[in-house]
């Protein structure tokens, strides 16, 4: 059983989410944890528009709180996001990591840590290489590693990052990718 699908997201990611959030069960058994590279002064308006044709609430993350099934948690802009034990978030802000501030590679080791092989993580559209290294500790722990596949992502530098660093799990298209998570949880 998994505890937790973590994603990393970067351009071309409003598309990608909302086309894998609106094919999600409403009875989705994990919490779903973005990281998504936004402005640092980006409003809370994205919330609104990300997964608004889902069956799932969309929420931001908050410092020291408890996540649970069924909710999909954003990375607030400008604050690094991690999983702690007890299934609590922490809020940091930290130095940006590959150049971002929140990073993909900062929640995904920090899920990998705490939820070892109870963890599935997966890599979208975007055009650097952040979350190629925490998607490889997610794997080397042993949990689910899932990659949209770079020749249907808008931009598939950061899916093709993390295929080139580690051996993973599945590359699908966004569709096989909400079908597969909907199998697992």
């Amino acid at each position: 059983m998994f505890k937790a699908v973590v994603i990393g997201v970067s351009a071309g990611g409003l598309t990608a989410l909302n086309r894998l959030f609106s094919c999600l069960k409403k009875d989705f058994s994990a919490p779903i944890i973005v990281v998504q590279h936004l402005h640092p002064t980006q409003n809370q308006s994205y919330i609104d528009v990300i997964g608004k044709d889902g069956p799932l609430p969309v929420i931001e993350a908050i410092d020291k709180c408890i996540f649970h099934a069924g909710a999909i948690y954003f990375a607030p802009p400008d604050y690094h996001l991690f999983i702690e034990k007890g299934d609590v978030f922490s809020l940091s802000v930290d130095e940006k990591i590959n150049h971002c501030r929140p990073s993909i590679d900062a929640l995904f080791e920090s899920a990998a840590d705490v939820l070892g092989s109870q963890v599935i993580g997966v890599i979208l559209t975007g055009a650097n290489n952040d979350g190629a290294e925490g998607l490889r500790k997610i794997k080397n722990n042993g949990g689910l590693t899932i990659v949209e596949d770079p020749a249907t992502a808008e931009s598939p530098y950061m899916p093709q990052a993390a295929i080139d660093c580690v051996k993973v799990d599945c590359v699908l298209g966004i569709d096989d990718i909400a079908k597969k998570l909907n199998q697992l949880c």
